[in-house]
């Protein structure tokens, strides 16, 4: 079949990797020169199936509140009368349940977990390269109630049968050298030894060049216009350089997705939830961390990335604009020199935003929709990077008439009809 997969991010390249290796003639348009130059650039660079949990949990809109007046808050809300924003927040609202924190998690972990496996096989049948370290990740505790309130996690891992290990400071230590010079500042933490570290902009560029390589076409520079509908099928994609015609079609634009869908009523509750990432060059490696640490009072992911430490997070609510507060920047050189004093030259750090497409459960939309031959792989969240194999393999099956090699009766967008 001939398939057009709209957006060049991460999840648009792994679903046409997948996609050509299922034997389909595949072509890739985005409005980027070049692959992954949007969300998939500079984030946190962390690969974490067991960390893969929803923002949407018991406690958090007290905690948000308290988020929202700290010197470095991890929240950032900016209020807009806007329907889009306000009917996503009033969703999000209601997952924010023990119920519905355990169902979404789990659905997370299920697809994390395959997209970590997959992500193996793929290295080690291509040889592909991006500054990959597997060394876990350690999620770091200041206070007695952030250890505490890590047991509702400690019970869906142990349920999804996922290695983990909680930690006093001392094994956080053993875990990350480093952190020997500041121990008096956290109390333990929680290391999930089968995550991993890397640069998802470096492995998007691979793959995409390996991907041509074997078939795929990939039309960068052009502007998606809108998506022809007509009889309850596509009939064609119409771009600024004109029409691209094909027998299915794959939407995966990330927070750009429920607008191109909207005129069709497919209701998509895809919203952007921006993040921003500093990337330092390490000058004392002995300093610095080995893989990928979670700080937990800031969610903030401070990750070793080859001779680089990314460091990213938060989350901001305020629409679509990639603008760069100089505070935000401030938050994440706080949190990497307060746990990793000395590592790295702040001072020539790089700051970068980006528009994470998240949907009030968390968990991704992938699969068929209303529309007989269009299909949907978009709103990862914070977890494009720790999901895009497995998403990719899943879509390249469903688009294939294939049975998934996973349950995915429940990430489809049926589930908020």
């Amino acid at each position: 079949m001939r398939i057009a997969v709209l957006g060049g991010g991460v999840i648009g390249v792994t679903s046409a990797w997948y996609l050509a290796e299922a034997g389909h003639d595949v072509t890739v348009i985005d409005r980027q020169p070049g692959p992954a130059l949007e969300t998939s650039f500079a984030n946190a660079g962390e690969i974490s199936p067991g960390y893969a949990s929803p923002w949407a949990g018991p406690g958090i809109p007290q905690k948000a509140i308290k988020w929202l007046l700290m010197d470095h808050p991890p929240l950032i809300l900016r209020p807009a009368i806007d329907r889009e924003m306000l009917g996503w927040l009033f969703a999000m609202l209601r997952n924010c349940t023990s119920a519905r924190y355990a169902i979404n998690k789990e659905r997370m972990v299920r697809l994390a977990e395959f997209s970590r496996d997959r992500l193996i096989d793929l290295r080690a049948d291509t040889g592909i390269a991006y500054d990959e370290r597997m060394q876990g990740t350690l999620q770091l505790f200041r206070t007695e109630k952030q250890l505490a309130d890590a047991a509702k996690d400690v019970a869906v891992l142990k349920a999804s049968g996922v290695p983990h290990e909680v930690l006093d400071p001392a094994g956080c230590i053993a875990a990350e050298p480093a952190l020997a010079a500041v121990s008096h500042k956290f109390v333990g933490g929680l290391r999930l030894p089968n995550d991993e570290t890397g640069d998802c902009f470096k492995f998007t560029g691979a793959l995409a060049d390996m991907a041509a390589r074997k078939g795929v076409t990939f039309r960068y520079g052009e502007s998606i216009e809108a998506i022809d509908v007509m009889g309850g099928e596509v009939r064609g994609v119409r771009t600024d350089r004109g029409e691209i015609v094909a027998d299915r079609y794959l939407v995966a634009l990330g927070s750009h997705s429920a607008r191109m869908l909207r005129p069709h009523g497919i209701r998509l509750p895809v919203y952007p939830v921006k993040g921003y990432s500093i990337t330092v060059p390490i000058v004392d490696p002995e300093r610095a961390p080995v893989s990928t640490l979670m700080d937990e009072s800031y969610k903030i992911a401070i990750t070793r990335l080859g001779d680089r430490i990314r460091v990213g997070g938060m989350a901001e609510i305020s629409g679509y604009n990639n603008a760069l507060p100089p505070r935000r920047k401030d938050t994440l050189a706080f949190s990497v020199g307060d746990l990793f004093p000395g590592a790295g030259d702040l001072g020539a750090a790089s700051f970068w935003s980006g528009l994470r497409p998240m949907t009030p459960d968390g968990t991704p939309v992938i699969g068929a929709t209303q529309i007989s031959n269009l299909f949907l792989n978009t709103g990862h969240g914070t977890l494009g990077w720790t999901m895009a194999c497995g998403s990719g393999h899943m879509i390249a099956d469903l688009m294939s008439d294939r049975r998934a090699a996973i349950d995915t009766s429940d990430l489809s967008i049926r589930r908020y009809a």
